[in-house]
């Protein structure tokens, strides 16, 4: 069955579900996402990404180990994640164990472990993870790439937290941040497996009237800088991390997104079969590998690309990104590419639908985006029938893709030379 979008009715709100029904394997999953609810939301430096590590210490009555033991004794997975813009809350089991596992949840969400030694431990964690980022290049260069693309945005924090913001955090902040922002009238409910639309309203429902109603309102737009920056970051490595990224003036939700998917995939996403791959290293052998993506979300659209390469071969690999990018914009792209690239999307088209995991989590992005449920279907009629004439004109139009910035983490005495 295709996925299907249904509706509840909760408080005077109505509640959207992305919903689909597969009975071949005996499992069901609910997530519960809140919009404007992820890490652009912090009030405080990793804030969004604490609250979702509490919810995965178990109850305040029975506490991390507890809890964990009643789930795994029934099979049933319970946890929370949370992205850029949203936070999710999921619930997974077999169908012969689901109504046990909803049970499970509705404790959770009645009696948040919010408790010292809870804190203590997700404290213990996340300090652990930013201490081994601190030696993490990529990692170090990303942040460093948003902070010069964003810079004075929400963007532009570092949203995974620092040592010092976790280590002053507290209870209440995390409490307060759910309660604010994890709110019925800001949900929508992603519901798949061997289960019912009926039986979905009804769990869905259940679990909605455990929160409260909270202030809402949709992600603002952020814009990246089209001031071409070069940030250097000195560190003690054998070879230069070359992160980029350029404003793309095209929104989330525009016309023609087929010819975007286009010009990312010719770029820098296809591989060996893109611009960057094959001039900087099938033909001059600077890196194992250049990828570049054009990021289309409802906070920012923008060109984000990365390379590894010797030290001594930064500069020459930074100017070649730039003419790559420079050339794809000016002249566009070659019969033989479009017709290589058609052939590529539209027949790996069912390696992307296989499994009911990725039918949902593809309807959910459309209805997320605001676009037609059947968005997939239409956007390959329209690569298969898009001309070359017309893909050129998309590119040729965005030229403030070659206003690029660069953050490149080097050897301190490569920086200081620059």
């Amino acid at each position: 069955m295709a996925a299907s979008l249904e509706e509840i009715e909760l408080n005077q709100s109505t509640i959207p579900i992305v919903f689909e029904e597969g009975d071949y394997i005996p499992i069901v999953s609910i997530q519960l996402v809140f919009k404007n609810a992820g890490h652009l939301s912090n009030t405080k430096d990793g804030l969004a990404d604490m609250a979702a590590k509490l919810f995965n210490e178990g109850t305040a009555k029975e506490g991390s180990v507890g809890f964990a033991t009643k789930l795994d004794a029934h099979a049933v997975d319970i946890g929370a994640h949370v992205g850029r813009e949203t936070f999710a809350i999921e619930v997974s089991a077999l169908k012969s164990e689901f109504a046990y596992a909803i049970d499970r949840l509705e404790e959770l969400l009645k009696d948040p472990n919010y408790s010292a030694e809870a804190l203590g431990q997700i404290k213990h964690q996340k300090i652990g993870w930013l201490m081994q980022k601190k030696s993490d290049f990529d990692y170090i260069a990303a942040s460093s790439l948003r902070k010069t693309l964003f810079k004075d945005s929400a963007l532009a924090k570092p949203y995974d937290g620092t040592v010092e913001s976790i280590e002053s955090m507290s209870l209440e902040e995390i409490k307060t941040f759910i309660q604010t922002h994890l709110g019925y009238n800001n949900a929508i409910g992603v519901v798949g497996g061997d289960i019912s639309a009926a039986e979905a309203k009804v769990y869905v429902k259940r679990l909605l009237s455990l929160f409260p109603k909270v202030a809402y309102q949709e992600e603002e737009n952020i814009q990246a800088s089209a001031k071409k920056e070069v940030v250097f970051t000195p560190e003690d490595t054998q070879q230069a991390y070359i992160y980029f990224g350029a404003p793309f003036h095209f929104a989330y939700d525009a016309k023609d997104q087929h010819k975007a998917k286009i010009a990312e995939y010719l770029l820098g996403g296809a591989g060996f079969g893109s611009r960057l791959m094959e001039e900087i290293r099938v033909k001059r052998g600077l890196t194992y590998g250049v990828y570049s993506s054009l990021v289309r979300s409802k906070s920012a659209s923008y060109l984000s690309g990365y390379m590894q390469t010797k030290l001594s071969t930064q500069d020459e690999a930074k100017a070649l990104i730039q003419e790559v990018v420079d050339t794809f914009v000016k002249e566009g792209i070659t019969q033989k590419e479009l017709d290589d690239t058609k052939k590529f999307l539209l027949g790996s088209e069912p390696l992307r639908t296989e499994t009911l995991s990725q039918r949902l989590g593809r309807t959910y992005n459309d209805f997320y985006l605001g676009r037609p449920l059947d968005f997939a279907k239409e956007e390959l009629k329209n690569i298969e029938s898009v001309t070359l004439e017309e893909v050129n004109a998309f590119i040729k139009t965005h030229t403030e893709l070659s206003d690029l910035s660069f953050s490149i983490v080097t050897k301190k005495e490569a920086s200081a030379t620059q």
